[in-house]
């Protein structure tokens, strides 16, 4: 090596030396790309993840998260399988159990909402579950797979008295009696706002034992980036206390990803999450946000095996749930 090499090298590797140190002296690092897939278009139901992300949340765990938004007519489930998406919202661990026996390996780690916010929506005469057998009862299809299959086991209730539920309230307005679903923090404000005076029934409040928006992964996602499921996991549990304590941060990120949301939607989503307790209740009060126990999980498990909803020779509860990532964040509310 001739002496101009030899210094031309040396001084290559002080430069270097020197960026390095210099990164370290910032606290730059990289952030390993991550993406999580939602169930819906962005609300105030996803509130806790793009507020990790507004806040900065997730890069301090060295993740750089990209929150994708779903809809109608979005199958999540196909996309996260094909490798475009990390992890999902699985829009209540039945559905993950449901998808496992169908045969995608997919494991749920968390559940943000300790209660499913599925509610049944009457006119203002039926003022319980047990008041709506022989109503007409608008359902979407999805709906005969989940909470519908539990109503009829614990209420009674008949395929004979559904009809399909197109997402518009104007039916149930027109009708009397007519009884529709709906998200807590969504139809009834639509429903509200029509001048329709009603009564909201939360399935949870009346024994629905489901968990709802998880997070979900593949099996393969879980054993090989098991640091970044971890640092995604206690991320978005403390993205969901600072977003309930202050939304503000999040809300201009869901408005940009969707336009049609209004500060009156949102406002009135964040008081009912609040209101009915469905982040921050039951076992989160001393476990955490996101929580999730071995007995309610085992609870939704014997329900769907029950109701024929899922193969349970298909689904191993050790292999459908891992719950060690939520237990060890334990962000309290």
């Amino acid at each position: 090596m001739t002496p101009r090499i030899t210094r031309f090298a040396a001084r290559a590797a002080l430069a270097l030396g020197a960026t390095v140190l210099g990164l370290a002296a910032t606290g730059a690092q990289a952030q390993e790309k991550f993406t999580y897939m939602t169930n819906w278009y962005a609300q105030a139901e996803h509130g806790g993840f793009y507020q990790a992300v507004a806040t900065g949340i997730y890069k301090k765990y060295g993740l750089d998260v990209t929150i994708k938004m779903g809809g109608p007519q979005v199958n999540i489930l196909q996309i996260m399988g094909a490798g475009q998406a990390d992890c999902i919202m699985g829009s209540s661990d039945l559905q993950m159990m449901i998808a496992r026996s169908g045969g995608l390996p997919v494991v749920t780690v968390a559940a943000l909402f300790q209660k499913d916010p599925q509610v049944l929506i009457a006119h203002e005469d039926v003022k319980t579950l047990a008041d709506m057998k022989g109503k007409t009862i608008l359902i979407a299809p999805s709906a005969q797979r989940g909470y519908y299959a539990w109503l009829k086991t614990k209420y009674g209730f008949t395929d004979a008295q559904t009809r399909p539920y197109t997402f518009n309230i104007q039916p149930f307005v027109a009708d009397k009696n007519v009884v529709q679903q709906g998200y807590l923090t969504s139809e009834p404000f639509a429903v509200q706002k029509a001048g329709v005076k009603a009564n909201t029934i939360l399935l949870a409040d009346n024994g629905y034992p489901s968990y709802a928006t998880t997070i979900s992964c593949m099996d393969k996602t879980v054993k090989e980036r098991s640091k970044a499921v971890d640092g995604f996991v206690k991320a978005t549990a403390e993205g969901w206390k600072s977003y309930l304590a202050d939304p503000a941060p999040a809300n201009a990120l869901i408005k940009k990803d969707n336009p049609n949301m209004t500060d009156e939607q949102l406002a009135y989503s964040v008081a009912k999450l609040k209101e009915m307790g469905i982040v921050a209740s039951g076992d989160a009060l001393q476990q955490g946000i996101g929580t999730m126990t071995e007995a309610r999980v085992k609870q939704n498990y014997d329900f769907a095996v029950s109701a024929g909803l899922i193969d349970g020779s298909k689904v191993d509860l050790a292999q459908a749930f891992d719950l060690s990532f939520i237990k060890a964040a334990k962000v309290l509310p």
